[in-house]
C-alpha cells in the first residue's frame, strides 16, 4: 500500500474499473506503474505473488482494480479472496506524480466495497503515508512481517548437522513438484499465503529468470521428503534470499530447519552474494530467535492492516 492522501480535491474524471484478468497491454502498463513507484519508494508496493498474478489470465479469487484519469493509469490495486477463513487481502499503489489527490483513498474505498468491508491490506515498508491512509480507511494494525538481513562476506557458520538418517539433495523440476507441494502445504498449514501454493504457483516461479534448482535443497529420510530450503538470488540488488524453509510436521525439533538454513546460506555465499535476506513474522518468536542467532538483524518491516468488520 503506497499512497499520500493529504486531502487535495479529487479530480472529477477519475474512475475505477474492476477486472478478473488483464490484457497484455494493461499488464505491461501496471508493471510499468509498479516499477515507477518502486524506484521512487525504494520498495515494491505489490508482492512477488501479486506481480506473478498479473500474467497468465484469470485466477480464481483474484481481482484487479485500475484507477484512471481519462486514459492515464494512475493507480492499481489487487484483491485476493481465496482464504476460507481470513478476510480478503489487498495491495495498492498510486503513481508517485499523482499522489496527494485522494486516489489512494478512492482505491481503498473500492476495495472495501468489493470485499464487503472485510479487508486486509499490506503496507510494504510501513511508510508513513500508508499508515495515514490505513487510518483514513478505518483499518487497524494486524500483522508485522520483518525483513531481516545479514552479511555473507566472510561467512562463518558451523558445519550443518543433519538429523540421523536425513540426506539432502537438490530439487528436480517435474519429478519433485507434487511431493514438495504436499510438504509445503503441511509445513505451512497455519500460513495461508505460503501453504496454499498450487502447481500453477510453483510453475510461475520456476518460469522466472531467478529460478535455480541448484539452490533448492530437499531433505529426505527413507526416500520421503521431510524438509526443504528454497533460496533465491536477486541479481540486480546483489542479495541472496532465504526464500522459504519448511519442515514437515513430525520432523520438527531435531535441528533440521537450522541445518537446511545453513546449507542454503553457504550456497548463497558461494555464489559471491554479499548479503542475505529473509522474511519472518514478528510474532514468530522462535523463528526470529533462530535467525538472530544466525546473525540476522531487522532491516525493515511490512505492515498489514485490517477492517474491524
Amino acid at each position: 500500500m503506497t499512497s499520500d492522501d493529504t486531502a487535495r480535491p479529487a479530480p472529477t474524471s477519475r474512475s475505477v474499473e474492476t477486472l478478473s484478468a488483464l490484457s497484455p497491454d494493461r499488464t505491461e502498463a501496471v508493471l510499468a506503474l509498479l516499477a515507477e513507484a518502486a524506484a521512487a519508494d525504494g520498495q515494491q508496493a505489490v508482492s512477488e505473488q501479486g506481480r506473478l498474478r498479473l500474467r497468465g489470465g484469470e485466477r480464481p479469487g483474484v481481482a484487479h482494480l485500475l484507477l484512471t484519469l481519462g486514459t492515464e493509469l494512475v493507480g492499481y490495486a489487487q484483491l485476493e479472496d481465496t482464504d476460507p477463513v481470513e478476510a480478503p487481502a489487498a495491495e495498492l499503489v498510486v503513481r508517485p506524480s499523482q499522489r496527494g489527490h485522494g486516489h489512494g483513498r478512492a482505491l481503498g474505498a473500492a476495495l472495501l466495497a468489493a470485499s464487503g468491508k472485510r479487508l486486509r491490506v499490506w503496507a510494504h515498508g510501513g511508510h508513513p503515508a500508508a499508515r495515514h491512509l490505513a487510518q483514513v480507511l478505518g483499518l487497524t494494525l494486524f500483522r508485522e512481517l520483518r525483513q531481516m538481513r545479514r552479511p555473507l562476506a566472510g561467512l562463518e557458520l558451523p558445519e550443518p548437522v543433519l538429523p540421523e538418517g536425513v540426506t539432502v539433495r537438490t530439487f528436480v523440476p517435474g519429478a519433485d513438484d507434487a511431493a514438495w507441494l504436499a510438504v509445503n502445504a503441511a509445513a505451512f498449514a497455519h500460513h495461508p499465503e505460503q501453504g496454499s501454493l498450487t502447481q500453477r504457483d510453483l510453475a510461475d516461479r520456476m518460469g522466472e529468470p531467478w529460478f535455480d534448482p541448484e539452490g533448492f535443497f530437499l531433505a529426505e529420510r527413507d526416500g520421503a521428503l521431510v524438509g526443504f530450503h528454497w533460496t533465491k538470488a536477486h541479481a540486480a540488488e546483489r542479495l541472496g534470499e532465504v526464500y522459504v524453509v519448511g519442515v514437515r510436521p513430525g520432523s520438527q525439533g531435531g535441528g533440521l530447519g537450522k541445518a537446511l538454513t545453513t546449507i542454503g546460506l553457504r550456497h548463497l555465499a558461494g555464489r559471491g552474494l554479499p548479503t542475505a535476506m529473509l522474511y519472518v513474522d514478528a510474532d514468530n518468536k522462535a523463528a526470529v530467535s533462530v535467525y538472530e542467532r544466525l546473525g540476522f538483524t531487522t532491516y525493515e518491516t511490512d505492515l498489514m492492516y485490517r477492517s474491524e468488520s
